[in-house]
């Protein structure tokens, strides 16, 4: 094992006890942002580490940055070289991502059991994936005693969604004035929501305004939640070990259809209003990834987001086309700005369009 490679699984390692170490602290001061914030940093560790012992890269030619979570998960699913994830490992991955970003930036409220059931699905996956990468036992890396501990785990995750939901409704009675903690509740279940339907941003207050006005108006939480509800927990015990794990419901089948694609199977990403998921004009989506149109126009063609429905769709309205982009391609345009200079891109956009003329 290369040296660059046993430090990054050392670093993994030890994020990974450090968040637990934190879950089983008796007190609660920072608690849910240190278990999630480490927890997520031992497994973008583990998954570089995994990368570079498999011999790929983490690092675009001429940048002093490695790159982020987000691109980690998708060589470790998609690259035939070095896949080492399937469908509902990544799932988890995005998830805990999301969760971790909600707690790091904001405000989001995690119940004891939705902690414990990241913690616990978090410990799962990280050994499936170090066990697997490295044919070691994680087992023989930690501490018996650095095990997530609940006196109340959730037994599935409708069981779950039902308190969740309960709570949150009992937040939004009349006369409680406790809306801001009932959307910060329900941040975590809409992360999780947008986890499913592959979408990596934040949800937005208005968004969390209308979950919970449905909510208390008495949708059932499957209708408010499709993706969720294509979900669950499944539990394995062996001895005194607990493996908790993201999966498929039995015949219900959850991955991202691209445009044309056949509609058989029941998908996590439902589309009712196609101009609600392609919500951003050119103007806009320049203005959330902090560039001029031009060079926005220039990172787009760089990253050939137009010739991907994921972020791209024309509608024709009448006798006019419109140019629509979804918000999936603000995330994938400021995670290449991390790795990528602009300035070059613009100057090789300006050179192409030269050439044409």
């Amino acid at each position: 094992m290369k040296k660059e490679v046993r430090q990054l699984r050392e670093k993994a390692i030890n994020s990974l006890v450090l968040s637990l170490d934190h879950f089983n602290r008796p007190w609660d001061r920072g608690r849910t942002e240190a278990v999630l914030i480490l927890l997520d940093h031992s497994f973008e560790m583990l998954l570089k580490a995994a990368i570079r012992y498999r011999g790929g890269k983490i690092r675009k030619p001429r940048e002093k940055q490695t790159v982020g979570f987000g691109t980690c998960v998708r060589k470790g699913l998609t690259e035939t070289d070095l896949q080492f994830l399937n469908d509902e490992q990544a799932l988890t991955l995005q998830t805990i991502n999301g969760q971790r970003n909600a707690t790091q930036h904001y405000l989001v409220d995690l119940s004891e059991h939705q902690l414990y059931f990241y913690a616990q699905a978090g410990v799962t996956l990280f050994r499936d994936i170090h066990d697997d990468v490295f044919e070691k036992g994680l087992v023989l890396e930690l501490p018996e005693r650095v095990l997530p501990v609940s006196t109340t785990a959730p037994k599935d995750l409708s069981t779950l969604f039902d308190q969740e939901v309960g709570e949150i409704t009992a937040l939004l009675a009349p006369g409680t004035r406790r809306k801001m903690d009932a959307i910060a509740k329900a941040r975590s279940l809409v992360v999780l929501e947008n986890a499913v339907n592959g979408e990596y941003g934040q949800p937005g207050d208005r968004d969390l305004e209308n979950v919970c006005k449905r909510l208390v108006d008495g949708a059932d939480w499957s209708t408010v939640f499709p993706g969720v509800a294509s979900i669950n927990i499944t539990r394995e015990v062996d001895g005194p070990t607990l493996s908790l794990r993201l999966t498929k419901n039995e015949g219900v089948p959850v991955r991202l259809l691209k445009e044309g694609e056949g509609a058989g199977a029941v998908v996590a990403l439902r589309r009712v209003n196609e101009l609600d998921f392609y919500s951003l004009g050119a103007a806009q989506l320049a203005k959330y990834v902090g560039l001029t149109p031009p060079k926005s126009r220039a990172l787009v063609d760089h990253l050939k987001l137009r010739k991907d429905d994921l972020y791209f769709k024309e509608f024709k309205i009448g006798s006019v086309t419109h140019s629509r982009y979804s918000p999936k391609a603000i995330d994938v345009m400021k995670e290449a700005l991390s790795v990528e200079s602009i300035d070059d891109i613009w100057a090789a956009y300006r050179a192409r369009q030269k050439a044409t003329r």
